[in-house]
């Protein structure tokens, strides 16, 4: 059993990372992320706070609008729009959930395509179903990254998702299908779980239950990405699979904490570092 270092992973390519940006540095170019935080929500501000790091880390100019939960809808498009029309901002962020009295669809339709680094945009949308360059959601993308890190080909196998969220099931199933792979999708209202996840050479969860997969449930040799993200009432984080009975059948697993996590944030660097490099190119273009 190999287990897939998703920490080791991320500092490698966050090290590559900021190579790129010191040599866009010294012609000038600063790649630039804003980030739009609405209300309190602990989960959120720590994600932020995070990111706000690893920017700096990587030597990414980076800045976080805090907003209280009643900031009306038009305020939070109106900061949109300056945003949309600073050269110096390469990446826009919009961290979710929002609270319920605004509209999320119209506040991420209103985030220029060319600086969604969150791939949410349904111009990016798009443009992956359709097998075009485009931004790529960050989880879904750090995935990929992870199969690729530890030459696991996607062509030909049958995997399975559990979760069809638009973040994080529904790029990743795109994802997965442009690179050949036959793709099977679970969520809520599928009837047997079980015999969709048993058959699969790949089993991807990510709905946040603890202890969903169970060692019954995959196949011996199984690969086993798991997204899930929980905390016991000890304080512990663990993912989506029952990890020490389920971890023995699997040629690969990911651990929780340090499997897919890190991968999000290094892929959130990635994506704003190519928001910069299309602004340089545009520039040059120009």
């Amino acid at each position: 059993m190999t287990l897939i270092d998703g920490k080791a992973l991320s500092q490698k390519i966050r090290l590559n990372v900021k190579k790129e940006i010191d040599v866009l540095d010294s012609i000038g170019i600063t790649p630039g992320l804003a980030v739009i935080l609405v209300g309190d929500d602990p989960a959120s501000k720590t994600y932020v706070s995070m990111k706000e790091k690893a920017c700096e880390e990587a030597g990414i100019y980076s800045i976080v609008h805090k907003m209280p939960s009643s900031i009306s809808q038009d305020k939070i498009l109106e900061i949109l729009d300056m945003m949309n029309h600073n050269d110096y901002i390469d990446g826009i962020l919009v961290q979710l959930p929002l609270p319920k009295n605004i509209n999320t669809t119209k506040i991420i339709e209103a985030i220029n395509h060319e600086k969604d680094v969150d791939g949410f945009h349904p111009f990016n949308v798009g443009r992956l179903v359709s097998g075009l360059d485009s931004f790529v959601p960050c989880t879904p993308l750090g995935v990929i990254k992870m199969l690729e890190e530890y030459k696991i080909d996607p062509k030909g196998l049958d995997i399975c998702i559990v979760g069809a969220s638009d973040i994080v099931g529904k790029p990743l199933l795109n994802l997965l299908l442009n690179a050949g792979a036959t793709v099977d999708i679970c969520h809520i209202h599928t009837k047997d779980l079980k015999a969709h996840t048993q058959k699969a050479d790949v089993v991807i969860v990510g709905v946040g239950k603890v202890n969903l997969i169970t060692k019954e449930m995959v196949k011996d040799g199984a690969i086993v990405i798991d997204i899930g993200i929980n905390r016991l009432k000890n304080g512990k984080l663990v993912g989506d699979v029952d990890f020490e009975n389920v971890a023995p059948k699997c040629s690969h697993i990911t651990p929780v904490p340090g499997g897919v996590g890190p991968m999000t944030i290094a892929m959130l660097l990635e994506n704003t570092l190519q928001a910069a490099k299309n602004r340089k190119k545009k520039k040059e273009d120009n």
